[in-house]
C-alpha cells in the first residue's frame, strides 16, 4: 500500500484501500462536497437501490447517505396535487397537499397564487377576485369589475357586459355622475337626460338604447331579437300581446283537431275548414255543405243515404230528442 493510500478509508464501509486501488475522490469529481471524501468504488452506491454512480452521475444526500434522482424522489420528494409529478425545488403547500409554483392555479380563473396568495372556498383555491365574486353571489350581490368590492347598494350599472358601482362613470356629454339609469351608445356612457335629448328609442323589453333595426309593436321599441312574436303571428288586446294559440284560446274558439284559429262552429264544436270533413269518407265540407249529424259527427249526404232505415230512424230520434232538451234548457236559463 502506498503512502498516500495508507491513511485513506473508505468513507461507506470504514475500510483502507489497497495498493493503486481505483478511489472516488470528491475533491476531484464533486467539488461541492466538503471534508475530502474517498469511497471505493463499489462502495459509491445509491442507498437505496445499490447501484453504483457513473463519474457524471446526479445524486442526492440525505442524512449522510446518498441517493440516485430516482430513488430520492420516491423517497422523499412531494408529488404535486395538479399534475402529480415529483416536485423538486419549491414546494407550495396549500389544502393539505404539495404543489408546483406554476400548478396552484385559482380554480376559477387559473391566474398563479404562489406569489399573491389566496383564499380557501368550500375547499377551492381562489384568488382574491374570484373569491369576493363567489361570496357575493352568495348573498345575490355583484362585484363591481373596477374596485373588486361589492355592490351593496342600489342596482349596478352594467357597461360592457360587466357590473360597477355606478358612481365610477361621469356622462359623456354633460359630465354629472352617473346612476343605474345610464345609457351606453357607441361605447360611451351618457345620463338619461343627455341620453332622451338625443332621440334614440328605447327597447321595450331590455330598456337600452335601439341603434340598428327597430321593431315598433304594442305602442314600443323593440330590439329584432327582443320582439317575443318575430316571424311569427300576434294578436293585441288591451295593450297586451298574445300568440294565436292562446289568444284564441282567452277570446276566440279553435278547431276541434288541430287547436288552430279561423274556424266557424257546427255540431256544437270549431273546425277549420281543412278538418271539416265526413267522419265516414273524409269528403270535404263547409259551411254551405249538407251535412248529417251522427253522434256529433259530421256525415255527408251520400254516407248517410247508405245507412240502414233502422238506424236512420234511431238517429232522426236522437237529435229530435237533443233538440228539444236544449230548447227546454235556453227556456230554464231565460227565466232564471
Amino acid at each position: 500500500m502506498s503512502s498516500s493510500t495508507s491513511n485513506m478509508f473508505c468513507s461507506r464501509c470504514n475500510e483502507g484501500f489497497e495498493e493503486r486501488e481505483k478511489i472516488v475522490n470528491s475533491v476531484i469529481m464533486y467539488p461541492t462536497i466538503r471534508g475530502g471524501e474517498v469511497w471505493h468504488q463499489s462502495c459509491f452506491v445509491c442507498a437505496q437501490c445499490f447501484r453504483p454512480f457513473s463519474k457524471d452521475a446526479i445524486f442526492y444526500e440525505f442524512e449522510g447517505r446518498k441517493y440516485c434522482e430516482h430513488d430520492f424522489h420516491v423517497l422523499f420528494a412531494p408529488c404535486c396535487g395538479h399534475c402529480h409529478e415529483f416536485v423538486i425545488g419549491r414546494v407550495i403547500k396549500a389544502l393539505n397537499n404539495n404543489w408546483h409554483p406554476m400548478c396552484f392555479r385559482c380554480e376559477l380563473c387559473q391566474t398563479p397564487l404562489a406569489d399573491q396568495g389566496f383564499f380557501k372556498n368550500t375547499g377551492r383555491a381562489l384568488c382574491h377576485d374570484c373569491n369576493a365574486k363567489e361570496r357575493a353571489a352568495a348573498i345575490g350581490k355583484y362585484i363591481c369589475f373596477k374596485c373588486h368590492s361589492i355592490i351593496d347598494e342600489g342596482i349596478p350599472l352594467k357597461y360592457k357586459g360587466e357590473p360597477y358601482h355606478p358612481y365610477h362613470f361621469n356622462c359623456k356629454n354633460c359630465g354629472v355622475e352617473l346612476n343605474s339609469d345610464a345609457r351606453t351608445i357607441k361605447e360611451e356612457l351618457y345620463c338619461l337626460r343627455c341620453h332622451d335629448k338625443m332621440g334614440i328609442p328605447i327597447c321595450g323589453a331590455c330598456h337600452r338604447p335601439i341603434e340598428e333595426r327597430i321593431v315598433t309593436a304594442l305602442g314600443k321599441n323593440w330590439h329584432v331579437e327582443h320582439f317575443p312574436f318575430l316571424g311569427h303571428r300576434h294578436y293585441e288586446k288591451k295593450g297586451l300581446a298574445y300568440c294565436e294559440t292562446h289568444y284564441h284560446q282567452l277570446f276566440g274558439n279553435l278547431c276541434y283537431v288541430c287547436n288552430q284559429g279561423d274556424v266557424f262552429t257546427a255540431l256544437n264544436k270549431a273546425w277549420c275548414v281543412e278538418h271539416f270533413q265526413c267522419s265516414w269518407c273524409d269528403t270535404k265540407l263547409n259551411q254551405k255543405s249538407k251535412f248529417y249529424d251522427v253522434d256529433l259527427k259530421p256525415c255527408c249526404k251520400n254516407c248517410y243515404a247508405k245507412f240502414p232505415t233502422e238506424l236512420k230512424k234511431r238517429l232522426k230520434k236522437q237529435y229530435t230528442e237533443r233538440t228539444i232538451t236544449t230548447k227546454k234548457h235556453i227556456v230554464l236559463l231565460v227565466q232564471i
